[in-house]
């Protein structure tokens, strides 16, 4: 993430209290759900796979799977997200591809969540299906057209140019900045 990153960690790091007021401010029950989270975000009127894919974000950072994100768990994944380990950040990306939950990320899942992650970032340099070829070709070795957690960290691990493709792609800075700058907007 360069500097922009290094810029957000400083922002946790030192404006924590500042976290705090915008999450509070936004819910001032202590508790963000799904609809409060894409309005935060300014995220309505978005297409229906940019839709699921936000959905699947926020239940992945609903840890404890009440329905809401608290503060602890909001800050829980964006430390992860900005400073989280390399087998940290591959499991929560597995967590969140696997939209069936079944423990396994099929090419359909994965061609839907990049289709997602382009209609919100409108980035749109690589088709999905491309980017699933490419990732099935390098480390679905068996051929099954699916991976377990396993065979998609190794895989990843392996492979530093898919790695730094998801990285890219599942960069959430933006969503960073947004937050960031409405409290500098006193939004």
């Amino acid at each position: 993430m360069g500097a922009q990153g290094s810029n957000l960690d400083n922002v946790l790091a030192e404006d924590m209290h500042h976290w705090y007021n915008k999450f509070m401010k936004e819910s001032p029950s202590g508790l963000i759900t799904l609809f409060e989270l894409k309005a935060m975000l300014g995220l309505q009127g978005i297409s229906e796979e940019a839709s699921s894919y936000v959905d699947q974000v926020f239940f992945t950072f609903d840890m404890d799977g009440d329905g809401y994100i608290d503060f602890v768990e909001y800050i829980a994944a964006v430390s992860l997200l900005l400073k989280g380990e390399v087998n940290q950040k591959l499991k929560w990306y597995f967590k969140l591809f696997d939209q069936d939950g079944n423990g396994k990320i099929d090419k359909d899942e994965l061609e839907t969540i990049f289709k997602a992650i382009q209609d919100i970032t409108r980035s749109y340099e690589v088709p999905p299906d491309e980017i699933v070829t490419l990732i099935y070709e390098k480390i679905d070795l068996k051929g099954e057209g699916e991976l377990t957690l396993e065979e998609f960290i190794s895989g990843v691990r392996e492979h530093p140019d898919i790695m730094e493709m998801l990285t890219k792609m599942m960069d959430l800075t933006r969503v960073l900045e947004i937050i960031v700058e409405g409290r500098r907007n006193g939004v």
